[in-house]
């Protein structure tokens, strides 16, 4: 292998020049006066994946670490099964994802496992199956080369409660509390860990939690934190600071029931940031119809005078004959006059009608497009949905949703609760491992339409 042009690639790289660094390796694989060696073909593939995985080519990524697999002198196959996995999960094929990151724990070789683990927890709560992503949060955790278990213990504790195990989940953020980590962190994991102690009825201990998240004021709890912070807090005014549990925290209780009616939730995901962000490779409106109204002065205007006679008759008629006529002539126009009347009160009240019609529409949540239409879009693509999203969110926080969102075509829409300015829609998405994810979704109103403001995961853990 040209050693020299290897060093330039990685010196390319080091500067964050990837489309250099990928041209040099490839020059180096390529390169007939210098021959790479067994292992030597492996090292090549897996930088120049890395590299594509920086410039955003994760198919073409995929290609080149399957080539690094595929030399077995090649010894860093754990890191590239690493790599392969989080690839795969950026291309929503979280199957394949999560085999890649089971081989890559299985290489004795691979000295951050926790990575993997991690990873792999990300993949299966995508996939709906928490108590699966529960075990490979806890061995990110255990890992004793896992400098910063926080994530993990969070994340545990994200699956707990969403088994219906808040005990469990209080274990596990309490855990987490021995560890320094940043405010930030610090706030969510307070925010969860108040969630989880309404969960188990010990209202003053969420109290204190929520208080806790929210003492230097850069944090803002979600709806459904909020919700549990006043239960909470109106549980400890009336005296009751430990009140009967309202689901029970038992090891191996069922999980709750998908359509049971709830105000709770928990903030995910825990660590605050999107499931797949950008990773380090090396694990490394026709015209309505014209009115056609009939001519008033017809064959009937003049009663027994026809209008053809008109003109001769008025000049010989007798005086009986033209009062007679005179008296015809203005009942015609009166009653021309009122057509034109009604017509224009019949025009008003259905104009009024219609307007009464449409603000009572609007009070009640009615829009166009309407909550359903917009949540079904919403998970139908949520990669190109951000003109779904409220102006007042940002781009970051959109991110963030979108990547906690499950793709379905069809989601269920369990329940819209509507009012005038605001919505919030319960809906159960289908993951492509059959597994099942429920979000709750938040809409304030755009003109006569709706758009999102929040998206969070949805535990129907408790009443």
């Amino acid at each position: 292998m040209n050693n020299q042009l290897f060093q330039q690639a990685r010196s390319a790289y080091a500067q964050k020049d990837y489309q250099g660094a990928l041209e040099a390796y490839q020059q180096c694989l390529q390169d007939a006066a210098n021959p790479v060696a067994p292992g030597e073909a492996g090292q090549l593939h897996h930088q120049i994946g890395n590299c594509l995985v920086k410039l955003k080519a994760p198919n073409e990524a995929i290609q080149s670490y399957t080539q690094a697999i595929a030399d077995e002198a090649y010894d860093a196959r754990g890191a590239v099964h690493y790599n392969l996995g989080m690839a795969y999960a950026a291309l929503h094929d979280y199957e394949n994802a999560v085999q890649n990151f089971e081989a890559a724990v299985s290489d004795a070789k691979y000295d951050s496992s926790y990575k993997a683990y991690t990873g792999m927890g990300n993949a299966l709560l995508k996939m709906g199956k928490s108590a699966e992503a529960g075990m490979a949060f806890r061995n990110a955790a255990l890992d004793e080369a896992n400098p910063d278990p926080t994530k993990a213990l969070l994340n545990l504790g994200v699956c707990f409660m969403a088994l219906n195990r808040p005990a469990d989940a209080v274990a596990s953020y309490e855990s987490a509390l021995q560890f320094d980590m940043q405010p930030t962190m610090h706030n969510r994991l307070y925010a969860n860990l108040g969630q989880a102690y309404v969960a188990t009825g010990q209202m003053q201990k969420a109290v204190n939690a929520f208080e806790q998240s929210i003492a230097d004021k850069t944090y803002f709890l979600s709806d459904s934190a909020s919700v549990d912070y006043q239960r909470a807090i109106a549980a400890v005014a009336q005296g009751t600071s430990e009140i009967t549990q309202v689901m029970a925290p038992v090891s191996g209780a069922a999980p709750a029931a998908a359509g049971a009616a709830d105000t709770s939730g928990i903030d995910v995901p825990a660590d605050g940031s999107g499931m797949y962000a950008e990773q380090d490779p090396y694990g490394t409106q026709a015209q309505p119809s014209p009115y056609y109204y009939t001519d008033p002065y017809g064959p009937e205007a003049a009663g027994q005078y026809d209008t053809a006679a008109a003109d001769d008759r008025f000049f010989s008629a007798s005086d009986e004959e033209l009062e007679q006529w005179s008296r015809g002539v203005a009942k015609q126009e009166r009653k021309r006059k009122n057509v034109g009347l009604k017509v224009l009160v019949v025009i008003v009240l259905l104009v009024l009608v219609a307007f009464g019609a449409g603000v009572f529409m609007y009070t009640q949540g009615w829009g166009y497009p309407s909550q359903d239409s917009v949540v079904t879009q919403l998970f139908a693509d949520p990669d190109n949905a951000s003109s779904l999203y409220s102006a007042e969110v940002s781009d970051s926080s959109a991110a963030s949703m979108t990547d906690a969102l499950v793709k379905d075509s069809a989601p269920t829409i369990n329940a819209v609760e509507k009012s005038m300015t605001d919505s919030t829609a319960y809906v159960t998405a289908s993951t492509e491992g059959g597994g099942q994810m429920q979000y709750k979704v938040s809409m304030v109103r755009d003109m006569i339409g709706w758009k999102v403001s929040n998206v969070e995961l949805y535990f129907p853990s408790q009443n």
